[in-house]
């Protein structure tokens, strides 16, 4: 096979194929026919000049090839979304749209009523939002805006430290209402625990109480931030949480951990009209979560727009 420039319909099509992991899966997702996506992924190896999958009657599995093929094909994803929203936005602050990355539980809880307040002020700015509990590479431009756990480190990124929020232990009022509040931590080993499933890398961070702890600890396991949050509300168990009113905090003493809360831009993009706009509302909205006063702050902004 002589290799050529691919089509960039393909890769995204090889994307979505490889995110799913089958040919019908991302059919579904494309909206368009499977046999369709199996012809794509054919012409794409004629281009690349390389197999990408080795087919069997179980499906399709991937080559060293395909998945080295991966970060680019993202790199390249994320580069299109870019120029077709700086595009949008060159008439002016009040068109085009706002990427913004944020972790689970910000990006579900915390961000929406400053998304609000933000709407109100620029009906023609669209926003799209990104959640991943990683640090998205801006300088992919994967996002125009970032909300950070840690301090940037790259030189060409922006960032605004806005403060420190804390992990603490909680659980529903219900649910100590059933079992009793436990005075020491040592208690927690007779408690309906929640915690993760197969991704400990965060959980470990924590501390040295969670690290002591194993999976079969859990009586709930999930990986997914929000869906851990939901369990605590519905009074499942005892878990790890950002502060939350209708949650009861245990052992604020003895389980407090920091994390820092910064705002984080690419250079290049942090003074459009959209994104400084947007830049400003979420210091401002994040700024009153960290002081401890967003519930108020979120009341007054959907009375005063």
């Amino acid at each position: 096979m002589t290799p050529h420039a691919p089509d960039w319909e393909d890769l995204r099509i090889f994307r979505e194929v490889m995110r799913d992991g089958s040919l019908s899966g991302a059919a579904r997702r494309l909206g368009i026919a499977q046999p369709t996506v199996g012809r794509r992924m054919d012409a794409l190896e004629v281009a690349l000049g390389v197999a990408l999958f080795a087919r069997s009657p179980r499906g399709l599995t991937p080559t060293q090839a395909a998945h080295g093929l991966v970060p680019h094909v993202d790199a390249m994803a994320a580069a299109s979304s870019a120029l077709a929203r700086t595009a949008a936005g060159e008439a002016g602050q009040d068109r085009g749209v706002v990427r913004v990355t944020a972790s689970e539980i910000i990006g579900g809880e915390v961000l929406p009523a400053i998304f609000a307040r933000f709407r109100a002020a620029h009906p023609g700015v669209e926003i799209e939002l990104a959640l991943s509990n990683r640090n998205e590479d801006l300088s992919l431009r994967a996002a125009d805006l970032a909300v950070r756990m840690t301090r940037p480190q790259q030189s060409n990124l922006r960032g605004r430290r806005i403060g420190v929020s804390q992990i603490g232990l909680y659980a529903h009022r219900d649910y100590l209402a059933r079992f009793g509040r436990p005075t020491k931590l040592v208690d927690l080993g007779e408690h309906q625990l929640i915690g993760y499933d197969s991704d400990n890398l965060s959980f470990r961070a924590v501390g040295a109480f969670a690290r002591s702890l194993r999976r079969e600890n859990f009586v709930f396991r999930c990986d997914h931030d929000l869906a851990q949050l939901a369990a605590l509300r519905a009074g499942v168990g005892v878990g790890g949480a950002k502060r939350t009113p209708e949650l009861e905090r245990l052992f604020a003493q003895e389980f407090a951990v920091p994390l820092e809360i910064w705002l984080v831009a690419q250079q290049d993009v942090a003074d459009t009209p959209r994104v400084r706009a947007m830049w400003d509302t979420l210091a401002q909205g994040l700024t009153a979560f960290v002081k401890g006063d967003v519930f108020d702050w979120a009341t007054s902004m959907a009375r005063h727009p």
